[in-house]
């Protein structure tokens, strides 16, 4: 069975390694319904951008409280939703996303609850919230955070509201009955408050710069520092590579109009001097003269 689970989560990693380059490798080079094992032919993740999640799912949080999806979305306000599809008895690469996340997320200085929430949807109908919970627990432990507790929420819920969610996302997986495990992609979405798909990034490691600047761009620039803002300006998001990458066109309009200002500020600050030169600094002593021709 350990070797079942060992290939099984292999083939799993080597999908979310195929789905990252996906969209940049031409389709006649990449693999085809054919050559892939059956499990995973209808298994991919292409988040919709802009597309709108529907709020309105019920589920259960890990403690067992029936809760609705849009119960973490607050629109008008400035709080982000980190989601994630996973299962919590995945043997191995939804643990592993689970990792990358909170890893990712302990880097940087926004806070769950105060900043953001972070959502991690069972994609398993069967798993329950006591499931829920001890990986709750686990996350917290590895966070680091305990006052941060009332923003970390791990749902579990009925086919159907599972199904709607994962559609939305354009989530899809297999399940093997053979092994009793499902074969899926991995990654992260970031929505914001009001639920639609702002941001996504592949695999099981995300970037912290990348996760920064997604937080910020979801909530409309309402958190995150001047420093944030102008890197947003200077990075924009690659649809094709789930990523942030530098603009060089905007880091050198940037630099231009940073260059004129400078030029502007030394004319300005020369021209004052030249207009009011009492103004400039006096000797506190005058110079001694050279004393005249002939004098000894």
């Amino acid at each position: 069975m350990n070797k079942v689970r060992s290939i099984f989560g292999i083939a799993s990693l080597l999908l979310a390694a195929c789905a990252l380059h996906a969209q940049t490798v031409p389709s006649d080079m990449g693999p085809t319904a054919a050559t892939m094992p059956p499990a995973l032919v209808n298994v991919g993740f292409e988040p919709p951008l802009n597309g709108q999640m529907p709020l309105g799912l019920a589920f259960r949080d890990e403690t067992g409280r029936s809760v609705q999806l849009r119960d973490y979305f607050v629109p008008g306000t400035q709080k982000p939703v980190v989601l994630a599809f996973v299962y919590y008895n995945c043997p191995m690469l939804c643990t592993q996303v689970q990792q990358g996340i909170v890893g990712t997320l302990r880097m940087l200085s926004f806070n769950p609850a105060r900043d953001y929430e972070v959502v991690f949807v069972s994609f398993d109908p069967r798993e329950t919230p006591d499931m829920a919970a001890e990986k709750k627990t686990v996350a917290l432990s590895h966070f680091r955070r305990p006052e941060t507790a009332s923003g970390w929420h791990f749902l579990t819920g009925p086919k159907e509201s599972i199904d709607a969610a994962t559609h939305a996302a354009n989530f899809r997986y297999s399940f093997d009955a053979k092994t009793n495990f499902f074969a899926h992609a991995s990654g992260v979405m970031i929505l914001t408050p009001d639920g639609r798909i702002s941001r996504y990034f592949y695999g099981v490691e995300y970037p912290g710069r990348d996760m920064r600047l997604g937080l910020v761009e979801a909530s409309a620039g309402k958190i995150g520092t001047p420093i944030d803002h102008v890197l947003l300006y200077c990075y924009h998001y690659d649809p094709t590579a789930a990523t942030y990458s530098a603009s060089i066109l905007k880091i050198i309009r940037l630099a231009g109009v940073l260059t004129i200002i400078c030029i502007v500020g030394g004319i300005l600050y020369f021209r004052r001097r030249d207009l009011h030169p009492s103004a400039q600094p006096k000797l506190s002593q005058p110079l001694h003269t050279l004393p005249e021709r002939g004098a000894h």
